[in-house]
């Protein structure tokens, strides 16, 4: 397509609006290839509700986790702001001494959840305390020009609240025609307040209404949301700039801490750090946010979708050993609820207890067969008797009613697990050694493993569980009523009736402990009155002989019958998941295709690609079914491809020779000899930017030992 115009100009061609390719909706993605079915949509539908609804509850869990820390946040924000609105002494003398209110806040090591904390901080400031908050990063603030470039950029777009101005004169100032100084700050600041004053005291009414959230001079606060990252020259230049100018500008900083509150006097000299009035506020660990998550969204009977035992063990070992991001633990339950619903045809019937039966008999023919080729269906079949395994594989009705019954058993065995698991939790997380660990989720993973009273540590944990002491022991049965009392599940009525019962017999039994007692201190009497070393001896052997020969105590017989009482209880409902049936419906449990998305393999992703690309741009015309190199293929798979057949020292002209080979194999034998010293220019070109990207991602380098050599640097190279 030409264009004549007496004027040099790009030209823009809109393709047309045919040509223009319709995206698709998320939906339709579910019923593509393998997956395609008549249920794809309704799939996709189920998945986002019941991510929406996790989505809240993360939210809502990550909120009251934070709760007391904004809280305190806030209040000392506040304290600063009056203090500076009544011109207190004690705030008379902070400007004296130069004095800046600081908040030291540590969030831990878990850099990735940082943003989304500070967010949260931000909004809830703005909301309760004042509009003007900035949030600076180390990578944006290399001087102090950009950070006050930063620092008033994000102020001067912070503008009056619109609730307490009657009309649009409020005031917005430009960036680009002010000086970025503190000067040029405290006069918008000014500026700002005045204008504030003067709309609240033309609409008085709206004043009330607002001043309960802004005051009339509200603060400026700056967020430093990762004080490691700032260079020492910077925070002095800063905070020394803004102690000086303190009484014009109420300024309140806020330093985002990772390591540890020391890192203030490491970065600052005492000379600054002393113009700083610092508090310390600490956040919860990201352990207890992961344990609370764990315990709110898997150990519930809320949620129908549950995780496998491979899988969660991704999960946690990636936040242990990784990152300890709750976020991206969050980013991995996603990816798993999207996996299940996305390749498991039968999800649809993952659905609270109400709707199973509408699910149920919805289910086409299609959908039955795929219940019939359940593993764990196909071992529920075997164990009927031959008319029930006919009717199970031939008629979809008597199936569905049987499904249905499975499926309402399965949620019925989700209630009574969770239960039993906290009841079995109180009392191994307090034995010595913790022998199935100290958090329920190790608990939790060694239940979903395999049957728990079968491995070793359950019976270290049980042996030990029959010497706890008597406090010790009615103090958990109390534990454990509670538990039970609170359980949705049905089944426990008797428990929690067996359970005091037992708490009644250890009361009957405080009376028995005093008479054995005396007992006990009459016998040692009558060792301290035989001084005669022979008798002595005797008489702690016939002790010895009686001990070996004495019987139980009440005490210790109910002890036994207490635990063997729990013991029963686990044998009975922490059954494994996957030993029941139809649980392919409800556990995600594919931990190989979760790895692949959360545990990044770039070594081996980079190798494929340059050694096959038909694996990531799937053209035709890339296939090499003789393992040969196909010209077709980018100049850069091709030299990463001759770079393979080389060995330590790799020379450029062989190299070269061996690219251009392949590259003009598809051309004739009787190609134009006129064109031939262009061709080769273009070939040459081409092969120094496959070497030279090459040498970027760090599989060759230059060698000393032979200039019109190169090195190779992987795969048994130097």
């Amino acid at each position: 397509m030409s264009t004549c115009s007496v004027s040099k100009g790009c030209f823009v061609f809109k393709p047309s609006p045919k040509k223009r390719r319709v995206s698709q909706k998320p939906g339709n993605y579910f019923g593509e290839g393998k997956n395609e079915s008549e249920d794809a949509q309704l799939r996709f539908v189920i998945c986002q509700s019941l991510w929406n609804q996790i989505k809240l509850q993360t939210e809502q869990i990550q909120e009251d986790l934070n709760k007391q820390l904004f809280d305190n946040l806030v209040n000392f924000l506040r304290q600063s702001h009056s203090e500076y609105q009544k011109k207190t002494t004690e705030w008379t003398c902070r400007m004296k001494s130069r004095e800046i209110p600081t908040a030291a806040l540590v969030l831990g090591v878990n850099v990735t959840d940082h943003d989304l904390t500070f967010r949260s901080i931000s909004e809830v400031l703005q909301n309760n305390v004042t509009p003007y908050i900035a949030l600076l990063e180390g990578k944006d603030c290399p001087g102090i020009k950009n950070l006050m470039q930063k620092l008033m950029g994000q102020l001067m777009n912070c503008y009056i609240d619109v609730d307490s101005v009657e009309d649009e004169d409020y005031v917005q100032v430009s960036q680009n025609r002010v000086r970025c100084s503190m000067t040029s700050l405290i006069n918008w600041y000014k500026s700002v307040t005045k204008t504030l004053k003067k709309t609240d005291s033309e609409t008085p009414s709206r004043k009330r209404a607002s001043s309960s959230r802004h005051c009339q001079s509200p603060l400026v606060v700056v967020i430093f949301k990762d004080m490691e990252s700032f260079t020492t020259k910077v925070l002095q230049d800063f905070i020394v700039i803004s102690s000086q100018h303190i009484h014009e500008l109420p300024l309140v900083l806020i330093f985002g801490i990772a390591t540890s509150p020391m890192i203030i006097h490491s970065l600052l000299p005492h000379s600054v750090s002393s113009l700083l009035c610092i508090e310390l506020f600490q956040s919860l660990s990201c352990k207890e946010h992961l344990s609370t998550l764990i315990d709110k969204l898997l150990l519930t009977d809320q949620f129908p979708f549950k995780l496998g035992e491979k899988v969660l063990r991704v999960l946690i070992n990636i936040f242990l050993y990784h990152d300890l991001s709750v976020q991206n633990f969050i980013k991995g339950f996603q990816i798993c609820v999207v996996e299940h619903f996305y390749s498991q045809p039968l999800s649809i019937l993952c659905c609270q207890l109400e709707d199973i039966k509408k699910r149920v008999n919805a289910l086409g023919h299609d959908q039955c067969e795929n219940i019939r080729r359940l593993p764990s269906f196909r071992r529920y079949v075997e164990n009927q008797v031959s008319e029930k395994q006919i009717a199970l594989l031939t008629a979809d009705d008597f199936l569905k009613e049987a499904v249905q019954k499975l499926l309402e058993d399965l949620h019925v065995y989700h209630e009574n697990y969770v239960s039993v698991l906290r009841c079995l939790h109180v009392f191994t997380s307090s034995l010595p050694k913790y022998p199935l660990g100290k958090q329920i989720r190790e608990l939790h993973c060694a239940c979903l493993e395999n049957r728990v009273w079968e491995i070793e540590e359950y019976e270290s944990s049980l042996q030990l569980a029959r010497m706890l002491n008597k406090s010790d022991l009615v103090t958990m049965l109390q534990q454990c009523v509670e538990i039970f009392v609170s359980s949705s599940g049905k089944e426990f009525d008797k428990t929690v009736e067996k359970l005091k019962e037992f708490l009644t017999q250890f009361q009957q039994l405080e009376a028995e402990a005093f008479q054995d007692q005396d007992v006990s201190v009459s016998s040692q009497k009558e060792l301290q009155k035989k001084t005669d070393l022979y008798h002595l001896q005797k008489t702690l052997l016939e002790l010895k002989e009686s001990r070996r020969s004495k019987k139980l105590t009440k005490f210790e017989m109910l002890r036994f019958e207490v635990v063997d009482y729990i013991d029963s209880l686990v044998r009975k409902y922490l059954v494994p998941a996957d030993h029941k049936t139809l649980h392919e419906i409800m556990y995600f449990n594919t931990a190989s295709v979760l790895r692949e998305h959360m545990n990044a393999a770039p070594r081996i992703a980079l190798h494929t690609a340059l050694n096959n690309p038909y694996c990531y741009l799937k053209n035709q015309a890339l296939k090499s079914d003789g393992g040969g190199i196909s010209n077709k293929a980018p100049d850069i798979c091709i030299a990463y491809r001759l770079h393979l057949e080389c060995g330590r020292l790799i020379n450029l002209v062989d190299w070269l020779e061996a690219f251009s080979t392949v590259v003009t194999a598809a051309e004739g034998p009787n190609a134009d000899a006129s064109s031939s010293d262009q061709v080769d220019d273009v070939v040459h070109a081409r092969f120094i930017r496959a070497v030279s990207e090459l040498e970027l991602l760090g599989f060759i380098k230059p060698s000393k030992q032979k200039t019109d050599h190169v090195a190779r640097l992987t795969w048994g190279g130097c």
